[in-house]
């Protein structure tokens, strides 16, 4: 949990001061700890941070800094670190932060919380619905999965999981890494809220060969004909359209697929036309993460259903 923000700066001036007081202003209104701490006089030694900052457990505290040398400093003591770009250093080299903030004086406080929960592998709470909790997968999630897709009628209509499932689980590793912290977005976790199960996932995708996101959503057995699915993508779309901007969204469902049929005309799409769908893409096994070869790959007859979110 993030505790702290310590804005460790080189640059001081009177609207350097004003636009950190103002961001140390929006963090505490929100129940966390934060200073400002000017290094541009001081001669301290970069194994002495973060202590020297009087930070003695980093684990728990987010760094900001305008200065790459300090940045780097705190880097090799496996801090938390955010470089914060402004007027008076522009050209500043932050290679190695995960995250840049400019217009700091602007920023809310749920850029801090997410970009120390990416650094500290927390999974991002992405929505809550009435019923359910709509937040990134772990892999913690992977044996719950096994659980939810040991059902045949899961992968009636659509792919299963690794049959290894330390496949699966370093293709969530690399899932976490490469797609929630290049696109901010990708397929989640369903939670009930009541009780804290795992009763699905459901989210977006980017599928090599077609234009649009995909919204895609699957919901265990014994949690179906209950309006979850329907409650969670009605919630997913209105996100898609007001946070992520996404002006349309497609459904790829197979023909024999009735009941997704229904839900997605429900949810407003239309179908466009047939389709044929690459599946199974990396076979059995994960491996390196490569794709079956072509000469070897499985397709699929799919109805394109696409919804205009204008």
């Amino acid at each position: 949990m993030l505790k702290e923000v310590v804005f460790c700066l080189y640059y001081d001036n009177d609207d350097i001061r004003g636009n950190i007081e103002k961001s140390i202003e929006v963090i505490q209104n929100s129940g966390v700890s934060a200073k400002a701490v000017f290094l541009n006089d001081k001669e301290i030694p970069k194994e002495c941070f973060p202590a020297s900052l009087g930070v003695y457990n980093s684990d728990d505290v987010l760094f900001l800094t305008d200065s790459a040398m300090i940045a780097s400093a705190l880097l090799e003591q496996r801090a938390f670190v955010i470089g914060i770009m402004h007027d008076y250093n522009q050209g500043a080299d932050f290679t190695g932060l995960k995250y840049v903030f400019s217009d700091i004086e602007d920023v809310e406080f749920d850029s801090y919380e997410k970009a120390y929960q990416r650094y500290a592998h927390l999974p991002w709470i992405i929505m809550e619905t009435e019923r359910c909790i709509i937040r990134e997968t772990t892999v913690e999630d992977v044996d719950i999965f096994y659980d939810l897709y040991k059902d045949p009628e899961m992968t009636r209509y659509m792919e299963g999981l690794f049959d290894d499932p330390e496949d699966e689980k370093q293709y969530t590793r690399d899932y976490i890494d490469k797609v929630y912290g290049l696109l901010g977005f990708g397929t989640w976790t369903i939670l009930k809220k009541d009780t804290g199960e795992i009763i699905g996932r459901a989210g977006f995708s980017i599928r090599n060969g077609f234009d649009d996101i995909e919204l895609g959503f699957l919901i265990g057995t014994k949690y179906q004909r209950q309006g979850y699915a329907y409650e969670v993508c009605s919630a997913i779309i209105q996100y898609g359209k007001e946070v992520l901007l996404f002006k349309s969204l497609q459904a790829l469902v197979k023909k024999e697929n009735v009941i997704s049929i229904h839900l997605c005309e429900k949810l407003g799409f239309k179908t466009a036309t047939e389709v044929d769908v690459e599946e199974n893409i990396y076979g059995d096994n994960y491996g390196n993460g490569i794709k079956v070869p072509a000469s070897k790959a499985q397709y699929g007859r799919y109805l394109k259903m696409l919804l205009d979110l204008g």
